[in-house]
């Protein structure tokens, strides 16, 4: 199944931007419906459409949503020493990177007698949505958990769809207490978020909703954000994607497992080599015949490099344009010298710097996040840190004499834009003797 080779150089514009072009998201009229449905039920029935919709699409009838603190202890016994270990380092290794992100507020006396501060205070409700597809996943529990908790958000929620038995897997729970979490639903779908963005009656509605998840939970993130008043989300989610730029130098097993460790994600992932080696591509297109049949996911892996690329360009430059046109998700640079080309690289979600980085490294335990904005995002939108748990807000304290000297200032501004009201706030003031 050797993946087609596209010379980069011989494409027209077009074509190369259709190169670059992502699978299509699903965004159909009737996905918004449905979705519409869903979150229109949970707004007027609350608990109970969430048992209704549980039944129907996780085919198990609960009588609780609530996971108690004895399930969560259980959970953790349950584990073998060795899995709870490797939890517990992730955990750290997440937790050093991200406690190096706390803020500092930042005062400045801007002019005699006025003093402007920058001030950070934690989101106080935030909604961690965990999928629960074919395995658990521990390490997104931790990359949402654990800024939650650096940031000290006052309430930290966690909404994650039950297996067949109403239940939580145990690493899922066992990560949430590890980040402090108690406060954890057995819900998930676009029903979830509903509940996180209305409340219901077990329930109570959160402030910002955090997490991946399918084309239901993604529209009725869209949907939510603009629907309910105070209501936000960490950004806009779309398949899985990422682009390694590789030279003659690059290890072709290497690339091919890198390849194939994205293709894997589902079958809308999108992978791309740019080399300006043929002979890589070559020994890469040979390695990935070798190592897809290898895959418990190898159906998945093989759908997924149906839409992927392996593009043959001029030289290392012209990759390092195309990669900031493209704008990838995760990247990895494989080249001889890959530190050089770093300050060159501008948009990426996440880069992977030499032969021994991993993307699956930053998925786990190297300690940066891997919830990572996606099709094209990463231009304008940065990979989730502990920043995303908090707002900023302003606060300035302005004596008699500061406001003096900024008078003539403001008075002639008001003038210009017509705003009396605003330039008699100032006046009144210091025509004010006391």
């Amino acid at each position: 199944m050797n993946q087609q080779v596209i010379n980069w150089q011989a494409l027209s514009a077009q074509e190369q931007k259709n190169v670059l072009a992502r699978p299509a998201i699903a965004n159909n009229a009737l996905l918004s419906t449905q979705v519409n449905n869903i979150l229109a039920q949970v707004k007027t029935k609350g608990d109970q459409a969430l048992f209704d919709f549980t039944e129907k699409f996780d085919g198990i009838s609960l009588n609780t949503l609530k996971v108690t603190n004895e399930q969560i202890q259980a959970a953790k016994h349950a584990l073998s020493s060795t899995r709870l270990a490797a939890i517990k380092t992730a955990y750290r290794q997440i937790k050093c990177f991200h406690d190096a992100q706390k803020p500092q507020d930042i005062s400045v006396e801007t002019t005699p007698g006025v003093r402007c501060i920058l001030k950070t205070e934690s989101i106080a409700s935030v909604g961690l949505y965990i999928p629960a597809g074919s395995a658990p996943l521990p390490s997104t529990v931790l990359m949402l958990g654990v800024p939650a908790q650096i940031a000290n958000c006052p309430r930290v929620v966690l909404v994650c769809p039950p297996d067949k038995k109403g239940q939580l897997a145990n690493e899922i729970l066992a990560a949430a207490d590890l980040c402090g979490i108690s406060e954890i639903y057995t819900v998930g779908g676009a029903q979830a978020i509903a509940a996180l963005a209305y409340g219901t009656e077990t329930i109570k509605s959160v402030n910002k909703v955090f997490g991946p998840g399918n084309r239901y939970v993604t529209e009725a993130k869209k949907q939510l954000s603009q629907q309910v008043a105070g209501f936000a989300i960490d950004m806009p989610a779309g398949p899985s994607e990422l682009l390694i730029i590789g030279d003659s130098r690059s290890n072709p097993a290497f690339i091919a497992a890198d390849l194939l460790s994205q293709a894997e994600h589902g079958i809308d992932s999108q992978v791309i080599l740019l080399t300006d080696s043929n002979a890589l591509i070559d020994a890469v297109n040979n390695e990935l015949d070798k190592q897809v049949v290898l895959l418990s996911r190898q159906k998945i892996a093989k759908k997924s490099l149906a839409h992927s690329r392996l593009v043959l360009v001029n030289n290392i430059e012209q990759a390092i344009e195309v990669s900031n046109e493209y704008g990838p998700e995760h990247l990895i640079i494989q080249t001889q010298e890959p530190q050089t080309l770093l300050a060159r690289l501008r948009n990426a979600g996440s880069i992977f710097v030499g032969a021994y980085t991993p993307e699956s490294a930053g998925d786990y335990a190297s300690g940066t996040n891997h919830v990572l904005p996606t099709y094209g995002y990463s231009k304008v939108i940065s990979s989730l840190s502990l920043a995303d748990f908090s707002r900023r807000y302003t606060v300035q304290e302005l004596t008699r004499e500061g406001l003096a000297s900024l008078a003539d200032c403001i008075i002639e501004l008001t003038d210009a834009e017509g705003l009396d009201a605003h330039q008699r706030a100032v006046t009144i003031r210091l025509e004010d003797s006391k």
